[in-house]
């Protein structure tokens, strides 16, 4: 039988927001590194706000840099001093596989979130 734990994004010092310092794929911030191995999963819940006065973008790498295909979204306009909005809602990764992101403006988009481990 499974067992499920709520464990913190590993990017994130004791659940604090995990600015997004990186404005490319080159120096994307690591958000969360999955669970290694195919027989454990980890489902993803992030959230990001914009703490600054003018909209930024927001892209999320998942499991890879391609792009589009690795991209859970691309460019995704967060308006200016928003609070958290959902954008990612349980999908899984594991393989020990990266979850990264980048914004169009350095410092302007903090993440939280937390992640569900099944194994």
């Amino acid at each position: 039988m499974a067992t499920y734990s709520r464990v913190l994004l590993s990017g994130s010092t004791s659940g604090r927001t995990i600015p997004v310092t990186g404005t490319n794929t080159g120096t994307a911030n690591t958000i969360h590194t999955a669970v290694a191995g195919a027989a454990s999963f980890d489902e993803l819940y992030v959230w990001a706000s914009n703490v600054t006065g003018t909209a930024a973008t927001l892209t999320l790498e998942w499991g890879a840099t391609g792009d589009p295909t690795d991209h859970m979204v691309k460019a995704l306009s967060i308006p200016a001093n928003s609070p958290p909005i959902p954008i990612v809602t349980g999908q899984v990764l594991n393989g020990g596989l990266l979850c990264k992101a980048f914004s169009g403006t350095g410092s302007a988009i903090n993440l939280t979130g937390y992640v569900n481990r099944i194994v």
